[in-house]
């Protein structure tokens, strides 16, 4: 019995994937119908027709990339009528980011650029009063307690979305508890809860009662004249599916979604049925229906002031049956996830440039096109790796188009810093296959190469003895200089075979300066090559060929000792030096064979979303799974070079610093057998760790995993290897509580990991499947790559094995370098460095001075003339360095001085002061009492507390 009427909000939406099955281009236009039916132009403009026709109803959108796209198109008229409908709260925008982004494969950086290139444009074209006030992912295959987190800093009130756990789901609505507060962050504390709704009904209509020109359910007939007058039976359907939803929530508002994937576009059809639906259902009494937005039913369950249960940890991973866990994108298309990281670097040093540049006025070329597509690229079937082939094709290419306008005004703007008066431009290239060892600008005989640091903090504070760049070289013997004519330390590496893909040169050339690159700044070194082998700084090194059944043999330096298996050829141990630490690591390459849904427990095969291996032990790359090994000696850089089959290679770099790195190299996967095949990379060591790991949350705070088990329901454990998987965006460790050792694996794409065994760490690096897991896309994940033979990917682990105390500082540091690496300019030059400097400036600084180590500049950003846009972030949880870091902005860049801060929300989009996030009741947990910091002049002082970001526009005055 329901003790008062309740209130049904019918909440008319479109959810309209920035690509899929099809490019976002032809989802667009409806083009390529073959495929599937839709076309996004049609629907806004049915949608806006039917609006301005009855000011009672409403409807919702969500992707800006679309919404922007057909906004440029429509004339002034059409412009003011749909200003007039968004002023009059009929159309309303939630989430309205660029697209509904991933929350599994995405890191925050790139999530918190696409929300706000989308919030801004509303506020922009729409004003203030358009402000989203509700987070919309109806779609995302599991959330992140880090993306809650961030859409509460961005101002949202309430956060909706579809899928979570199947046991999740049901005990929550035997509960009542499908709707509650989740607190995304245990160092921000209650000033992130957010009021959290999971959609009963999916987020479709409820079932018999989709009206669009796909559907066949029935519409609404109220003829009595006809033979099928359906409206007494209809009323009836649609009250019970009212109730049964009701009964598993806990105020007397309830809300229904009306629309799905691509519909509306024909809106006068889904009105119609739905304005008869609603005349009748009132007539009847016994409940009230009307249009409704997701903000006015957050206004209504927020007045009912009820106390809501309490989430603190995150909607990983997703299983919407028992054998069907979606952990398999998590991996999905590793190079495209590959490409999206390095786009991202791209995209922040583009953006930094530009605003040191104030813009460039005239000029074409901008950082627009590639914020627009790594804005695409976030959508949860992009760089998920669960679209179709060809839409996978398409989104690489729209970031390469926005890379290589980037990689222009990059040239242009470090010229410009470079150039002293009257100084004719450098032409700065820039290389896309370093991962390759393929660069033509540095296949040359002679030439200089400006490195660029997008860090807000010199590479020599993280490393004392400095940083080491490499590229490819024609030739083993070359001196190298810096801009003041020292001699800058360097070895030539000849190119592993197995690493010589298209390119001319024969070997890397790997440089370590002294002095180091400044930050957000450039340094210039000099390559000239010599025919005087005996003195030169940079010479080959002594390569000799292990054999297998010899005695273990070791590289090492000053601070980290790594023992290889004289038999097998891998990773054996791993001793820290200068913390006095050793573990027994034993590293290799496994595959597990792909489910083809031919299983007695289930018909599930393995895809693009699931992963489901056809047993629990994985198997060996070769029998025994020995490495045939080639070690490289040097003064910069020693190698460990480990061939397991011609698919699977690996070269293990030793630097000065204390950290190994794993460059592996998977591919094309072998099918001949007719097996799917899912390759891991394993890390197996001595410590104990209890059956606990911890992975990270977008590239943020840490979030504790437990094998087989789920903070808030009993896991029946149907699939232990996949079931136990989660995604790592940048770093997975293991602690050894009793001996308090840690260790860490970061990673330079987002992969799915686990740890199925104490003291093993595993992440999956690579996919080849021969079947559908019948999730919607519709073809096997087999990525044929550039011959038609199957996918080659490289990729990078770093290892760290520490005390605990010291590990986050080396994970945060390292992490924040494969977030933001250095990237390289070359130019032809035959110049002596003394001749150069008289033209140009070897060096430059973007700041004054460094930040605190443990502050970073995440956005630099050109807005408009003498308007920039900064984030600020503090990189280390309470529990790794619980310390606060004031910074003062006055006089803190060499290029600007600034003139006034207004802080923002973290969505870029709104004054700080502005915004009052509605509160909610909990059942446990502390409220933390939230008191902003105000910024004033004249040093307009800036304090970060633990993995806090703030956001603040600057209006600057440029320097000569």
């Amino acid at each position: 019995a329901v003790a008062q009427q309740l209130q049904v909000h019918i909440v008319p939406h479109t959810h309209d994937d920035v690509g899929w099955l099809k490019t976002v281009d032809q989802y667009y236009y409806g083009a390529n119908n073959s495929i599937q039916n839709a076309g996004v132009q049609y629907i806004l403009d049915t949608v806006i027709r039917e609006l301005s026709k009855d000011d009672e109803k409403t409807f919702i959108y969500v992707e800006m990339a679309f919404f922007t796209r057909w906004w440029n198109e429509q004339d002034d008229k059409t412009q003011q009528l749909v200003k007039t409908l968004v002023n009059n709260k009929q159309l309303e925008f939630v989430n309205a980011g660029w697209c509904m982004n991933d929350e599994a494969s995405t890191d925050y950086n790139s999530i918190i650029d696409q929300m706000s290139l989308g919030l801004r444009f509303v506020n922009d074209t729409f004003g203030c009063q358009a402000r989203p006030r509700v987070a919309w992912h109806i779609d995302p295959f599991g959330h992140s307690a880090e993306q809650a987190a961030l859409f509460a800093k961005m101002g949202y009130d309430g956060f909706f979305f579809a899928r979570i756990d199947y046991a999740d789901k049901n005990l929550r609505g035997s509960t009542r508890n499908l709707e509650l507060v989740w607190r995304g962050s245990q160092n921000l504390g209650s000033a992130v809860d957010m009021f959290t709704g999971v959609l009963y009904y999916g987020y479709g209509p409820p079932p018999g009662f989709c009206f669009d020109v796909g559907c066949d359910d029935q519409p609404i007939m109220d003829d009595t004249t006809l033979f099928d007058y359906n409206v007494k039976l209809r009323v009836e359907q649609f009250l019970s599916a009212v109730w049964y939803q009701w009964i598993h929530y806990q105020t007397t508002d309830v809300m229904l979604t009306f629309g799905s994937d691509f519909q509306f576009e024909d809106a006068h059809q889904n009105f119609k049925n739905i304005d008869k639906l609603i005349k009748y259902v009132n007539e009847d009494g016994r409940v009230h229906a009307f249009y409704s937005t997701p903000s006015r039913y957050i206004d209504a369950v927020h007045a009912a002031n009820k106390t809501w249960t309490l989430k603190t940890d995150d909607f990983f991973p997703y299983a919407d049956y028992p054998n069907s866990y979606w952990t398999g994108y998590f991996t999905s298309r590793p190079a495209l996830k590959g490409y999206t990281r390095v786009c991202n670097n791209i995209l922040q040093a583009c953006k930094q440039l530009e605003a040191i540049h104030d813009g460039f006025p005239g000029q074409t070329q901008s950082s627009l096109d590639l914020q627009m597509a790594m804005g695409i690229d976030q959508h949860h079937d992009a760089v998920s790796g669960t679209s179709k082939q060809h839409v996978a094709y398409d989104y690489a290419e729209r970031l390469h188009i926005g890379q290589v306008e980037c990689e222009v005004l990059m040239g242009h703007a470090l010229s410009d810093l470079a150039a002293k008066d009257g100084s004719p431009p450098l032409d700065l290239q820039f290389c896309e296959y370093l991962n390759i060892s393929f660069c033509p600008s540095s296949e040359t005989d002679t030439f200089n190469v400006i490195i660029y640091n997008p860090l807000a903090v010199d590479y020599g504070k993280l490393f004392e003895i400095g940083r080491v760049f490499s590229f490819p070289v024609i030739g083993n013997s070359f001196d190298v200089y810096d801009g003041q004519g020292n001699p800058v330390e360097a070895q030539v590496v000849p190119i592993a075979q197995t690493q010589q893909v298209v390119t001319d040169a024969n070997y890397l050339i790997y440089i370590q300066p002294k002095g180091d690159i400044p930050p957000i700044g450039f340094k210039t070194y000099f390559i000239r090559p010599t025919s005087n082998v005996r003195h030169t700084s940079a010479r080959p090194t002594k390569v000799y060929q292990h054999r297998n059944g010899d005695k273990d043999f070791s590289i090492a330096n000053a601070v980290l000792s790594l023992t290889f298996d004289g038999v097998t050829g891998r990773l054996k141990s791993m001793t820290n030096i200068a913390s006095d630490v050793t573990a027994s690591v034993d590293q290799q390459f496994m595959w597990w064979n792909a489910s083809d849904g031919n299983n007695v427990n289930s018909s599930q095969a393995s895809g693009a979303y699931i992963f489901r291996p056809n047993g629990t032990a994985p198997f060996p790359i070769n029998p025994g799974n020995i490495a045939q090994v080639t070690v490289v000696s040097g003064d910069v850089v020693q190698e460990v070079r480990q061939v397991f089959s011609p698919w699977v290679t690996q070269t293990i770099r030793l630097f000065s610093y204390n950290v190994p790195v794993f460059e592996y190299t998977i591919g094309p996967i072998p099918k001949g057998d007719g097996l799917g095949k899912e390759v891991i990379s394993r890390f197996s060591t001595n410590l104990t760790t209890g059956g606990v790991w911890y992975t990270d949350a977008n590239g943020r705070e840490m979030q504790k995993r437990v094998r087989n088990y789920r903070p808030t329901w009993s896991l029946d454990v149907t699939e232990p290897v996949a079931g136990n998987y989660y995604p790592v965006d940048s770093r997975i460790y293991i602690k050894d509580e009793a001996k308090q050792v840690q260790f860490t694996v970061l990673t330079d794409r987002t992969q799915g990991g686990t740890s199925l065994n104490d003291g093993e760490v595993e992440l999956m690096v690579h996919r080849r499947l021969l079947h559908d897991d019948g999730r919607g896309v519709g073809e096997p994940l087999n990525e044929p790559g550039t011959t038609g033979e199957g996918l080659v990917i490289r990729g990078t682990h770093i290892a760290i094995l520490a005390n605990a105390g010291i590990s986050p500082f080396l994970h945060r540091f390292l992490g924040d370098m494969l977030m933001l690496d250095a990237l390289y300019g070359f130019t032809p030059s035959s110049q002596s460095y003394s001749d150069y400097v008289k033209s140009y400036r070897p060096a430059y600084s973007g700041l004054v001075a460094d930040l605190p180590v443990v502050v970073r500049i995440l956005t630099l950003e050109y807005i408009r003339d003498s308007t920039l846009l900064l984030r600020l972030q503090h990189l280390f949880q309470i529990d790794e360095f619980n310390t606060s870091a004031t910074i003062s902005l006055d006089n803190m860049f060499t290029g600007f001085s600034v003139v006034s801060v207004t802080e923002l929300v973290l969505g870029s989009n709104e004054n700080i002061d502005n915004v009052q996030r509605l509160q909610w009741n909990v059942e446990e947990g502390s409220k933390v009492s939230y008191k902003k910091q105000n910024v004033f002049g004249p040093s307009f002082a800036v304090t970060l507390n633990p993995i806090e970001i703030r956001t603040f526009e600057l209006e600057v005055k440029m320097k000569q």
